[in-house]
């Protein structure tokens, strides 16, 4: 029985990582610019704090200067505004990141609305999402992005492939629609409430999962073939009580039916810190008039 090519997003991110360094250390000899990435935490939440960590120290291994701002839960919104305007106006900040979730007395979108622009290398604000889908040069959303670069690698030409994108959130679903519109795919945007919504992912050259339901997609929900990208995060139960991770996709089912697809953990997940250090590079250079060069590591 034949199996899927397993897409090795962690060893891929690796790959993706020495290129941007390589950049970064170009940026200081030529420029001398180091690309800064201020990351801001408020409140104590241990997952969010591990996600700050990494991103902090994957940006001084890829020589970036990292400002980490850890604020108390009880900030106040006025509080981060003020912050956050402080950061817009440091020339030795290119990217700003405010971990998200916020604690409730914040308004999330009012925060990342506060972002400048060009700073904004999560790609959340509203006018990069704009300019993303009237195809501008917009800063685009990390794990949509890495979805991409993880396409463009293992699932050949992508001009009139047609692709499902399972889940429609302003994080990875639209975004990534528009993506694959401007790669000149067929796409299709689907969700809980799309009716027969199995056969619309058996028609997908290409499926994105991004629904936030474990396991939900089946191997008999795939065409044979499809390229197969699981952007979930699920913790389900398991005999000793610990959990463990499974993406939006069966994988033991899909594995035989799949012709490449991305595991969970190892797949999607390390190209979004990477993305992230990317959108950097891609601030700092766009804030000082510098060409930004593609970096787009092959396959294994």
């Amino acid at each position: 029985m034949a199996t899927a090519t397993m897409i090795d997003g962690k060893n891929f991110a690796a790959r993706l990582r020495t290129g941007i360094a390589a950049q970064v250390a170009q940026l200081k000899t030529s420029h001398d610019l180091t690309p800064g990435l201020a990351v801001v935490l408020v409140g104590e939440d241990p997952a969010s704090q591990i996600y700050v960590r990494n991103k902090g120290l994957q940006a001084q291994e890829a020589g970036m200067n990292s400002f980490q701002h850890r604020l108390p839960a009880t900030t106040t919104q006025a509080e981060l505004l003020a912050r956050i305007a402080d950061l817009n106006a440091d020339p030795a900040v290119h990217g700003i990141l405010v971990q998200l979730p916020l604690p409730t007395q914040i308004d999330s979108h009012a925060i990342i609305e506060a972002i400048a622009v060009a700073k904004d290398v999560d790609g959340f604000h509203p006018v990069n999402a704009g300019l993303l889908a009237t195809g501008g040069d917009a800063m685009v959303p990390c794990t949509p992005l890495g979805c991409l670069m993880l396409l463009k690698a293992y699932a050949g030409d992508l001009i009139g492939q047609r692709a499902v994108v399972l889940g429609r959130s302003n994080i990875v679903g639209k975004p990534m629609a528009a993506l694959l519109l401007r790669e000149h795919c067929t796409v299709t945007i689907a969700h809980s409430r799309t009716r027969d919504l199995a056969e619309e992912c058996r028609r997908a050259d290409i499926l994105v999962a991004a629904v936030g339901q474990a396991q939900m997609v089946k191997g008999d929900w795939l065409k044979p073939g499809a390229t197969v990208i699981d952007v979930g995060m699920n913790r389900i139960p398991t005999p000793d009580g610990k959990g463990r991770l499974a993406g939006d996709v069966d994988f033991a089912s899909a594995l035989a039916v799949a012709g490449a697809m991305t595991p969970v953990p190892g797949g999607v997940g390390p190209m979004t810190i990477a993305c992230l250090l990317l959108n950097t590079l891609t601030a700092a250079s766009r804030q000082h008039g510098i060409p930004v060069s593609e970096i787009l590591p092959t396959a294994d």
